[in-house]
């Protein structure tokens, strides 16, 4: 049965989970939701960036979409800077009887002992009610911080510690918004940015944590972070911009959850704006970037995810991949028990319907 969607945001995440919309024959798009005024009335193809008419015009905020009575909504709207719109946005939709998939609001990946008790009892009542679901998923917090280690870990006889690491140049990534705002790349390397600011880092990556513990079957007691930055030796260009001398241009940061006094559950990441900076911290995999994902126990793992694309970097494979998860998950969101659902509760995702011929145009 062909699922009727729609579409909220066409940014680097949004962009990509709408090529695959338009494209793939287990979709019909039906409605698109945009912010940005100059978006507004061009067609969905257009703005997914491949040479198909879709009939489909972009519309400014949810109302169109709502009325369009889809199925299932794609939300990827930024959410970083705005969880609280992003979280009323996806409640607006599940109370119109709409399932939600998409990459925001990220802590709604798993949010227990994260976001406020009233405010996720709030979201999952809202899908029971509506006999709808909603599920949030990415790569890192996503499937290289549950699907991919809990996968391993089902191997293990016993564990005693799991690392999860994106190691990655951002110099290509052409979000201003995060490489600048969020990250603080550019900035003094003594004025914490959004992201490093006491409490954040627990926020954004604690729903991974606590659901690597929930999947172990232990209570995370604390999460504690710690991070380092290391500034530019001279001015240079980025695909976002400008990085002057003495600014933030590779960050190193570590979030672990903590079991009776023990590191069990740690996602790490080291993120360079240029390959020669910080050589003592990790090194990816592939040039560019890489995931990794370690297991200390028996047996051991070691595993690097490398992420790679015809159409762009590895940067540009990595949020392929996000687009292709959220995507890949709308058949089983849809047949989910109404709520707010998460990787432990649907069924493996199968990529059923995604064997074709490569068409460099619209993939």
């Amino acid at each position: 049965m062909v699922v009727r969607v729609a579409q909220v945001g066409t940014g680097n995440v949004g962009r990509l989970t709408l090529r695959q919309l338009i494209c793939d024959p287990r979709f019909e798009l039906v409605a698109l939701g945009v912010s940005t005024p100059e978006k507004v009335g061009r067609d969905a193809g257009e703005l997914a960036g491949i040479d198909t008419v879709t009939g489909v015009a972009a519309a400014s905020g949810l109302d169109a979409v709502i009325a369009a009575r889809p199925d299932c909504v794609v939300y990827c709207a930024m959410g970083d800077t705005r969880m609280g719109e992003a979280t009323r946005d996806c409640l607006r939709l599940l109370e119109a009887g709409i399932d939600v998939v998409g990459s925001a609001p990220v802590s709604m990946q798993y949010p227990w002992q994260i976001m406020p008790d009233s405010l996720i009892e709030r979201i999952d009542a809202a899908g029971r009610d509506h006999e709808v679901s909603m599920y949030v998923t990415g790569v890192d917090p996503g499937f290289a911080t549950d699907l991919l280690p809990i996968a391993l870990a089902s191997t293990c006889q016993n564990v005693q510690r799991i690392r999860c690491m994106e190691i990655a140049d951002y110099a290509t990534y052409d979000g201003a918004e995060v490489i600048y705002d969020v990250m603080g790349f550019g900035s003094p390397v003594d004025d914490p940015p959004l992201f490093l600011q006491p409490g954040i880092l627990a926020l954004a990556w604690g729903s991974a944590i606590r659901m690597l513990g929930d999947a172990l079957g232990v209570t995370i007691d604390e999460i504690v972070d710690h991070n380092d930055r290391e500034p530019a030796p001279e001015d240079f260009e980025i695909a976002a911009g400008t990085i002057r001398a003495g600014t933030t241009a590779a960050i190193r940061f570590e979030i672990t959850g903590m079991v009776a006094g023990e590191p069990v559950v740690t996602v790490e990441h080291v993120t360079r704006l240029r390959a020669d900076l910080r050589p003592d911290w990790a090194q990816s995999a592939q040039d560019g970037g890489s995931y990794r994902v370690e297991i200390t126990g028996e047996p051991s793992y070691v595993v690097d995810i490398c992420p790679t694309s015809d159409h762009g970097d590895h940067n540009h494979a990595a949020i392929v991949a996000a687009a292709g998860r959220i995507v890949n998950a709308i058949p089983a969101v849809v047949a989910a028990e109404p709520g707010l659902r998460t990787t432990l509760d649907l069924p493996l995702v199968l990529p059923r319907g995604i064997v074709r011929s490569p068409d460099p145009v619209t993939l």
